[in-house]
Formats: C-alpha cells, structure tokens, sequence
C-alpha cells in the first residue's frame, strides 16, 4: 500500500485547473490503485483536485478535517458541494480535536498528513514559506526534513489567482 498526502495552493487559476489535474493524474497512473491510499484537507483547489484525482485512479481517500468547525467557518458556498461529496466518498474522516479553524488546527492537520504520508505531493509554485506557518511552502519543507519523497506540481502555464 502506498499513502500520498497533498499540500497545495487554494487559488489556483481556473485555466490552471485542468493542467494540475493532469500532472496529478500522470503520478498517481504510477500506482495500483488497490493499494493507493490518497491524504487530504480537501480544501478548494488544489486539495480537493487531488481528492478527485484520487478517486478517479481508483484509489481510497482519507480526509482529515482541521477543525470542528472547518465546514461551517471556512467552506465557501461555491466549495460546499464539493466539499461534502468528498467526505461522503471518502473510506475515513478524522476531524481533528480543534474546535476553531486557525493556523493551530491547520498545522496540526498537516503534521497528520506527513504522519500518514509514504509521499507528498506538493501543488507549488516553489516560493518560500510566507512566515505565518501552515502554508504549503511549510509542508514541503517539514516533508523534507522527515526524508518524505515530495512529487512537486506545478505545470507550464499554471499560476494562482491575483
């Protein structure tokens, strides 16, 4: 069994979409799927692309919730059914013992990635940590330091939203 764990940018552009959603496709085609575990926030964006991707492979998907009150405080409506189908399809959910959304819950919940993760891979556009901690920049650099293989992605042509 293999378990990759994701971090990634939540605003990616809408024209980047389909070209991470491919790269994402290309790593996880490498792994049987009855052995292929998938980690996620399944926050919009790139989580909830590799939740997909994960599915579609024929993969199992694990979700880990940062808090609470995560779906009520910080899923936004255009990301709520989304969101929610991912949970309904997912074989485990782990809401983490965090009553509020906040940069602890959400370190917390990455820490719970890498625990899991045999890899990460990592929706990135390679830019240094922004120092708030809990970023995706921070997740790489952890994964690293834990000797974590990372697969990052970031195709020509993709950018974040201004």
């Amino acid at each position: 069994m293999t378990t990759i764990a994701v971090t990634g940018h939540m605003d990616i552009n809408d024209a980047s979409v389909p070209l991470v959603r491919g790269e994402l496709d290309k790593i996880l085609a490498a792994y049987e799927p009855a052995g292929l575990v998938g980690v996620s926030c399944i926050a919009q964006g790139s989580d909830s692309l590799f939740a997909d991707a994960v599915l579609a492979a024929g993969g199992r998907l694990a979700v880990v919730i940062p808090s609470e009150d995560y779906r009520q405080a910080k899923v936004k409506p255009e990301h709520a059914d989304t969101f929610d189908r991912l949970v309904e399809a997912a074989d485990e959910v782990l809401v983490m013992p965090h009553a509020t959304a906040n940069r602890q819950a959400y370190e917390a919940a990455n820490a719970v990635l890498l625990e899991r993760a045999d890899r990460l891979v990592a929706v990135w556009n390679g830019r240094p940590p922004t120092g708030k901690g809990g970023g995706t920049a921070d997740v790489v650099h952890q994964a690293r330091e834990a000797d974590i293989p990372v697969d990052v992605v970031w195709p020509d042509g993709a950018s974040r939203r201004a």
